[in-house]
């Protein structure tokens, strides 16, 4: 994949997936250093997300390998609709993130290590999607998206609950590279290649099916939340 247009297009596509999936392992960091001296906080924050880059870089590279094994494409972009729909649609139990305090300074990059690997597997398949094979493009993407994450996770959340529709925004990120996912599986590429309208409306089923299906269930909440 040369630096033209497509390259860029693919790199921002992976930022914003990154940023707009950054909100749980934010708050994985933060609750697993909150009890730690102020001093090793900042510490423990900035390289347990290193440790934690290196590893989700890791499999993410791992994945781009399995994703080239007919079908894992299909599965792969159907999962990641699924995963979309979830971030716009929210939690239903209302459950917290369950993450102990870590005591020490290794003892937390280890949480925070292990935690993000657990929790990472949105980030992980939405990310090898994006880089249609490129691990150029994983790699560039985490150094530019990852620095904003550990110094501004903070502000991201802020942004997000304040501005909902940036949340829809990445949401229909995430659908357009889960129907392009799909699109790109090897076992029915010629017959799909024959029929350009399907390639068109698999896209356009799948960013307005998982934002029209997130946005009714969210009314809906709303609207139970009035009347109780």
């Amino acid at each position: 994949m040369t630096f033209g247009p497509e390259f860029l297009s693919a790199l921002l596509a992976i930022i914003v997936i990154d940023l707009v999936l950054a909100g749980d392992n934010a708050i994985v960091i933060a609750l697993a250093a909150r009890n730690l001296p102020k001093q090793l906080q900042r510490r423990a924050i900035v390289w347990g997300t290193f440790g934690a880059v290196a590893v989700r870089a890791s499999l993410t590279v791992a994945v781009l390998w399995l994703l080239a094994i007919p079908g894992l494409m299909l599965a792969g972009g159907v999962l990641l609709l699924w995963i979309a729909y979830k971030l716009l649609a929210g939690n239903d139990n209302g459950a917290d993130h369950e993450v102990a305090p870590a005591v020490g300074f290794w003892a937390a990059m280890r949480t925070i290590v292990i935690a993000d690997a657990v929790m990472g597997l949105d980030n992980v398949l939405a990310v090898a999607g994006a880089a249609h094979g490129s691990v150029l493009l994983v790699v560039v993407g985490l150094v530019i998206s990852i620095p904003i994450v550990v110094w501004g996770s903070t502000l991201i959340l802020h942004w997000l609950e304040r501005f909902p529709a940036l949340l829809y925004i990445g949401g229909a990120v995430l659908a357009g590279t889960a129907a392009k996912m799909i699109a790109d599986e090897p076992l029915y590429q010629e017959w799909l290649e024959a029929r350009p309208g399907v390639r068109s409306m698999l896209f356009v089923l799948s960013v307005g099916g998982v934002l029209g299906a997130a946005w009714l269930r969210n009314r809906k909440a709303k609207a139970k939340e009035v009347l109780q």
